[in-house]
């Protein structure tokens, strides 16, 4: 089992939220069709409250052969998030239920100033 990468990330509220990300494995990109996947954002590990919730489908686009994971958040989902420091962390899912934890780190608000 491979330790997560850390992935710090910028969502500007008020602004879509979209951000790119490839798995590869020994440089060969992994092939993530039949995945499923989801990242929820936290004020911490553990803590209840869930301030963005995306799953495949809903958020998360997985590119098949390709290894890429496109997550996305429209400017109304982004502007209900208060500025400020979270947690997240991006898992996938195999068909055979394996569950590997990708990418983990914090999830930064920066505020919007023109509403």
């Amino acid at each position: 089992m491979q330790a997560p990468a850390e992935l710090n990330l910028i969502c500007y509220q008020g602004a879509n939220f979209d951000y790119t990300l490839t798995w590869n494995s020994g440089g060969t990109p992994v092939d993530l069709t039949n995945y499923d996947a989801r990242m929820q954002v936290r004020t911490s590990a553990e803590g209840t409250a869930i301030y963005l919730n995306l799953t495949a489908g809903t958020g998360i686009t997985l590119g098949g052969t390709a290894g890429t994971i496109y997550l996305e958040a429209d400017a109304a989902t982004t502007s209900g998030i208060g500025q400020g420091s979270y947690s997240y962390d991006l898992e996938l899912i195999s068909e055979a239920g394996y569950v590997t934890r990708l990418v983990n780190g914090t999830f930064l608000v920066d505020p919007e100033v023109t509403e």
